[in-house]
């Protein structure tokens, strides 16, 4: 990149000492070269670094909320379509009478029905 930039401002200078251009012109011109370069340079970061993490097993922020939009979605259809938590209903506790020795619940006999 060095040797671009080397390059770049010798054959500009050249054409300014002819000139072939204004200095002006020339500025504008290597402004140009400088704004596409440091693009060319942010998007090969951003491919290094993307690769390099996806590597590692890093998830990328958009992947999280698109699984976050996908879960409040199955939830909202779980819950009846509105999104709404619905509190669990709650059941009455019922106490069980203990048996007659008075060691735990009484047990039910199971009856069997001749045929």
């Amino acid at each position: 990149m060095a040797n671009d930039l080397l390059s770049a401002l010798r054959t500009y200078l050249a054409k300014v000492g002819s000139g072939e251009k204004s200095p002006q012109e020339v500025a504008a011109a290597l402004n140009q070269w400088a704004r596409e370069s440091g693009d060319a340079i942010k998007k090969r970061i951003d491919e290094e670094v993307e690769s390099k993490v996806k590597r590692m097993g890093f998830a990328k922020q958009s992947d999280l909320e698109a699984l976050e939009r996908e879960v409040a979605e199955l939830k909202g259809r779980k819950l009846g379509g509105n999104g709404a938590k619905k509190a669990p209903a709650k059941k009455a506790e019922r106490k069980k009478a203990p048996n007659k020795s008075g060691k735990g619940p009484a047990k039910k006999s199971a009856k069997k029905s001749a045929k």
